[in-house]
């Protein structure tokens, strides 16, 4: 088995393209958190044909990035380092921007999923009981709301923690675990509907009006899909562990492809078999996360939909997981890199990035307790929507840095090397994404909940918060002067 050799700045090589592909068998997961709510306000065609239409547009994204990470072997931190490496010899700020938008988006998952699964394990358990009931705390002047569904994702992130802390194979070896009970759930439910006779197209009905502009067309159009970015832009993570697969430029290209076409069929069919079962009509805000128990039971009976439900909640586990391995590599690459504070660049003894996987359990904590807590109010898609505007801006950054990495740097080594035909692919995607972030991040509030202009706000506050913690890690711990910009590795390998 190849090894690398190990120092402060160097990860274990110990993943092949399956491991990776692996990891990225969550994305289905991001689909469960916010299908219920794109249901709710789209009705059951309207939020299939939008999920169809965003997951092909990501495996348009995911495939430039192919060649990208072919480019920088050695680099952890996937689309922010690609978007990085590209900008810096035009300003330096671009990377910070790009790697704390790109991490919090990863980040959040581990609060939305813990919440997810202590309300699914509420709805089908304890539904008669009061499970569910919130007490709210004033601690520090802040409102902490908690009740035993909160109190399960709190336990299920420290567990998430803990099982990365200790190495990246067992957080690998964590991943194919929950992926094999998520495949459970997904599979059948993608399927079995159409078998037992449970599948209406009567079920499914379509509340946007397409020919219009307004809040009801095209501008709810586009807020969906600017939200539903948080999760078909996903599984570009296969990039995030370049440095420790052991062939950095095949395996990348082989996982993400292969998570690609995974995710584009599973986009599609799992919400035609799970909303065409049950009806657009019974699903709403109130029943958005836990819609999927009264599915598996009119499908497959009581008893097994309990086992499915059990599964599903393992699986869930799995975007966890990856969101840790994935944030918490941004995280340490964007340190190495001299964008971010020098204690997120620290390795511990098993080699994984330990300071940046306690700082995401610290974060997603106070979230779960403090934006989260019920599911009154719509806070899982209000952390979603602010964490969504920096991660939506790196993915522009790295796609407008293929364009100028192709242009500046002809001749770099590129193993991977796209046709000229997604040049203007290229150029359609940074496009769309630009639009996509200029109506969608001010258009929250047509999702059902208010907030919009709060919401953006905040996700501008994080941006804000990314530059002055560069500033800082330049000024202050690396004693040098701000530059506007950094000239290029000579090579411009990656190496």
């Amino acid at each position: 088995m190849a090894t690398a050799v190990v120092d402060d700045r160097e990860l274990i090589k110990a993943m092949r393209w399956y491991d990776g592909f692996v990891v990225a068998m969550s994305n289905p997961t991001f689909l469960i958190t916010a299908l219920g709510g794109s249901v709710a306000t789209l009705g059951g065609w309207g939020a299939i044909v939008l999920w169809g239409i965003s997951i092909v547009v990501g495996g348009f994204h995911n495939n430039i990035y192919a060649e990208l990470a072919g480019m920088f072997p050695r680099l952890s931190g996937g689309v922010a380092i690609f978007a990085n490496e590209a900008w810096k010899r035009y300003t330096s700020f671009v990377g910070p921007i790009a790697a704390v938008g790109y991490w919090i988006g990863w980040s959040v998952v581990l609060s939305i999923s813990g919440a997810i699964v202590g309300f699914l394990l509420q709805a089908e358990f304890f539904s008669s009981a009061t499970f569910g009931s919130t007490t709210s705390h004033l601690l520090l002047g802040i409102d902490f709301n908690s009740n035993p569904a909160i109190l399960i994702g709190a336990a299920i992130i420290l567990v998430i923690w803990a099982a990365n802390v200790f190495g990246v194979r067992p957080a690998v070896w964590a991943g194919y675990v929950t992926a094999a009970c998520l495949s459970v759930p997904l599979f059948l439910t993608m399927f079995a509907p159409y078998l037992t006779g449970d599948f209406h197209a009567s079920n499914l009905h379509n509340t946007i009006q397409w020919g219009q502009t307004g809040d009801t067309g095209w501008r709810l159009i586009i807020t969906w899909l600017y939200l539903m970015c948080w999760s078909s832009y996903g599984f570009e993570c296969c990039a995030t562990f370049a440095p420790e697969y052991h062939d950095p430029a095949q395996d990348t290209a082989k996982a993400l492809r292969a998570a690609a076409i995974f995710s584009i069929f599973t986009y599609v069919l799992f919400p035609l078999g799970a909303v065409g079962a049950i009806g657009d009509k019974k699903i709403t805000f109130d029943n958005a996360l836990t819609f999927y128990s009264p599915v598996f039971r009119q499908i497959f009976g009581t008893g097994f939909g309990h086992v499915l439900i059990l599964l599903l909640c393992i699986g869930i586990v799995l975007s966890m997981n990856a969101a840790t391995m994935d944030g918490s590599r941004a995280l340490y690459g964007i340190s190495q890199d001299g964008m971010t504070i020098r204690w997120l660049g620290k390795l511990n003894k098993n080699r994984v990035p330990g300071n940046a996987m306690t700082l995401d359990a610290v974060l997603n904590l106070v979230l779960l307790f403090t934006a989260i807590g019920t599911l009154a109010g719509g806070g899982y898609l209000k952390v979603l929507a602010v964490s969504n505007l920096g991660y939506v801006l790196s993915h522009v950054f790295a796609i407008s840095g293929f364009l100028l990495l192709r242009r500046d740097q002809p001749n770099a080594e590129r193993p991977i090397r796209l046709g000229a035909i997604w040049i203007p692919i290229a150029v359609f995607l940074l496009l769309y994404d630009i639009v996509l972030i200029g109506i969608g991040s001010w258009s929250f509030s047509l999702t059902g909940y208010p907030g919009g202009a709060t919401t953006f706000i905040t996700a501008i506050g994080i941006l804000v918060m990314a530059v002055l913690l560069y500033i800082y890690r330049t000024v202050v711990e690396d004693r040098q002067k701000l530059r506007w910009r950094i000239p290029a590795a000579p090579s411009a390998q990656g190496d």
